[in-house]
């Protein structure tokens, strides 16, 4: 049997109906931007496996690094001992992050570093003997799958089954340059009818609501006015952070700075599982105590992994050169010739970009989540380029190091199979 007979037996993939889709394609290679699968097909990875191998699948430079680590140490608990890794990762991540960011906190994933940033924002207020409860977010985010992530997350079509055991969270649009007023007007009512602890926002692109861009003054404004009311700011970075928006982070183009950031994905450069949530002074603060309860009782086993933070380190040593730093710029760029060109076709209802995020939404009456999703992955990967429509949203997001032929193979691919419909 081969790879994807022998996975039906006995393995339940995420996010898959497996009555209608039972199958799953055997990968076994990753190099650059190349996935190769059992019988020796070829594909172009361009969104980076969900956006977390950005410097390339099995990096020499990140797995050389992490080699290394493997031989001096492994894996060590984190609530008595600290390591070199986890101290020279906190260095660095400090160096790039927004200047107000002075703490870092070790987690799994990017669904467990907003789990922990939500709750540091309910024990702040807690030790500061208020009592904060309901969160503010955006309608259509997204921000993960444990149950405080999952609430302030706003896609019915992941959190159904479960929206009657979820906190309480407040709902405002995303800014379009044209409501912040609205905006601000829902927000004054929201306060005064709720003792709210927090705002948790995807900063200017909203990932799986569709690669969804917001108004930078728009969000400049909301922030300010949390500050001003003592609401507490948690930005999600864990797809926008590492580069991909064109600066480090996407909180770089927002001139009011989250009080707590969570990032994840290209944080380790896809190698290993990790998560950090990094907070201010302010927020650290609030925990010191001589009561031991006030302490921030929150823990993962594999917390600050030696091996992880090796991956992170090297990831940060590549994301700050200057090669990758040309080669955002020149993606940048390609994206934007590509969108001339492919805006006009009749197809193409819009298109959006960011740095190398890049997306268009198909005009179609096709069903969003059905037919044409199905069709559209279909297409692509009979092509050889491996990309996965979130809906009538075809999204790129490549590794920085993908060649110009590449990449002008995935726009090509696109062409073509708008071309098809």
């Amino acid at each position: 049997m081969n790879l994807t007979q022998r996975d039906k037996k006995h393995i339940w993939h995420p996010l898959k109906q497996h009555q209608t889709h039972p199958e799953s394609l055997g990968i076994v290679k990753a190099k650059g931007c190349i996935l190769t699968d059992e019988n020796g097909n070829e594909y172009i990875d361009a969104i980076s496996s969900w956006y977390t191998c950005m410097f390339g699948h099995c990096n020499d430079y990140i797995t050389s690094r992490v080699s290394a680590q493997m031989q001096q140490l492994d894996q060590i608990m984190f609530s008595d001992f600290t390591h070199p890794p986890a101290v020279e990762l906190s260095e660095k991540l400090i160096a790039i992050l927004p200047e107000n960011q002075v703490k870092i906190f070790f987690n799994d994933n990017g669904s467990t570093s907003v789990e922990a940033a939500i709750k540091m924002a309910l024990q702040y207020y807690f030790n500061k003997q208020e009592k904060r409860t309901v969160f503010i977010a955006f309608e259509n985010g997204f921000h993960g799958d444990t149950f405080g992530a999952m609430a302030t997350s706003g896609l019915s079509v992941y959190n159904g089954p479960f929206e009657d055991f979820l906190m309480d969270v407040k709902r405002i649009p995303t800014p379009d340059g044209t409501n912040h007023e609205i905006i601000l007007e829902q927000l004054q009512n929201i306060i005064q009818q709720n003792n709210i602890a927090g705002f948790v926002y995807e900063p200017l692109v909203q990932g799986a609501a569709g690669m969804k861009v917001h108004n930078t003054e728009g969000l400049n404004e909301i922030l300010q006015f949390c500050k001003a009311n003592n609401i507490l700011t948690i930005a999600d970075e864990v797809m926008t952070g590492f580069g991909k928006t064109g600066k480090n982070f996407a909180s770089d183009y927002v001139t009011t700075k989250p009080d707590i950031i969570c990032l994840s994905k290209a944080l380790t450069g896809g190698l290993v599982p990790m998560g950090i949530t990094s907070c201010t002074q302010k927020i650290y603060d609030a925990f010191l105590s001589s009561d031991i309860g006030k302490g921030f009782f929150h823990c993962h086993t594999y917390s600050a992994n030696p091996i992880a933070c090796a991956a992170s380190i090297a990831s940060i040593d590549l994301l700050t050169s200057d090669e990758i730093q040309q080669n955002i710029q020149e993606i940048s760029l390609a994206h934007k010739s590509f969108n001339e060109r492919i805006k006009k076709h009749p197809k193409v209802k819009t298109t959006r970009q960011m740095g190398v995020i890049y997306a268009l939404d198909i005009d179609t009456n096709m069903e969003r989540y059905g037919s044409l999703r199905d069709l559209l992955l279909k297409s692509f990967m009979a092509a050889g380029v491996f990309l996965r429509p979130l809906g009538s949203t075809i999204y790129i997001q490549p590794p920085y190091v993908i060649s110009k032929e590449q990449l002008n193979k995935v726009y090509t691919t696109i062409e073509k199979v708008l071309d098809s419909l």
